[in-house]
Parts: structure tokens; C-alpha cells; sequence
């Protein structure tokens, strides 16, 4: 099925077509390219805005996930009854917030990758609100670290997403405070 990826700001240049690829291949290491899925890429006025409204928290982030299958359980794929149910759901970007936190190492559309899959890992029910659920979502990620690495290799995914993308080193921990 279709992935779409739009970019509502200006204030960083996205390279749309390198991140649909990426993304691409690891719908197909998940399992769920025959799902729908949306990327919105906003500035941190428009993310901070919702992240007020859907959360709470009036400050900017790097990404908010909205589940189409909302009681979707960490390592459960949807079971769609009709053809419209075929839809994960969307993932925004903060790309400006992101940007900005980039280490100087560290390459923006790498992370911008990795950022998305962590997107799309809420999108299929794992969530880190709890130390519980934190250590859940750590118990399945060696299991796809390893499918990752071997498809990455082969890919032509960052070497970035293929060591990082499922540890705490990433900076995708449950300890920072901006994750969704």
C-alpha cells in the first residue's frame, strides 16, 4: 500500500525520496508494507501545537504517532476487516527539533530515519510511558536489531539506523522527555 510523506515546513530541506526508501525497506523488515502509513514533516511552531493539544505539553518534540488501530499491542499487526482498515496511521516529524538536536557525528537524514521507525514502532502498539512498557519494547528490539542489520546491510540503510536504531544510546530512550 501507499506511503506518503508530506512536507509542511520550510525552515529545513527534507530529502523526501532517500527517506521513502529507507522507510520502505523497513516496512518490509516489519512486516506491514501492505499498510497504509503517513509522515508529516512540521517546524516546531506546528509541532509544539500539537503536542499541546494531544498531550499536553507545550513544547516542541521529534515525533508524535497517531495509530490507526488504536489498542493495537506491542508485537500484534493489525487484522484488518475491510480494505479501508489497511492504514497504520500517521507519524509527524518535529524535523526542525530534530535538526537541532543532530549531534555534530551525526548525519540529519539518518536520523530523521531512525526517528520515523521509532514513529512507526508506536504505530505498532510499543509505547515507553511505563518502565514496564520500556522494558517490553527493549525484549522484542534484539530480535530486530538483528533482522535490520542483516537487511541493512545489503540496503543501503545508514550505518547509523543499522547500530543505533533499537538502543538507548540512539537517544530514543524512554528517559527523554520528548519522545511520543
Amino acid at each position: 500500500m501507499s506511503l506518503v510523506i508530506r512536507n509542511l515546513q520550510r525552515v529545513i530541506p527534507i530529502r523526501r525520496a532517500p527517506l521513502r526508501s529507507k522507510i520502505e525497506i523497513v516496512r518490509r523488515i516489519l512486516g506491514v508494507q501492505k499498510f497504509d502509513l503517513g509522515i508529516i514533516c512540521v517546524d516546531n511552531k506546528n509541532i509544539q501545537h500539537i503536542n499541546r493539544i494531544y498531550r499536553d505539553r507545550n513544547v516542541p518534540t521529534d515525533v508524535l504517532s497517531f495509530p490507526f488501530h488504536e489498542h493495537l499491542k506491542a508485537g500484534e499487526f493489525p487484522q484488518p476487516d475491510f480494505p479501508d482498515d489497511y492504514n497504520l496511521g500517521d507519524i509527524f516529524l518535529g524535523v526542525e527539533y530534530i535538526f537541532h538536536q543532530c549531534q555534530e557525528n551525526e548525519d540529519y537524514n539518518d536520523v530523521l530515519t531512525v526517528t520515523a521507525t521509532h514513529g512507526l514502532c508506536h504505530l505498532l502498539g510499543f509505547t515507553h510511558s511505563t518502565e514496564a512498557e520500556w522494558q517490553q519494547e527493549l525484549d522484542v528490539r534484539p530480535a530486530l536489531v538483528k533482522m535490520t542489520q542483516m537487511f541493512a546491510f545489503n540496503t543501503g540503510l545508514p550505518k547509523y539506523f543499522q547500530l543505533n536504531v533499537f538502543t538507548k544510546e540512539s537517544g530514543l530512550s524512554a528517559e527523554a522527555e520528548s519522545h511520543s
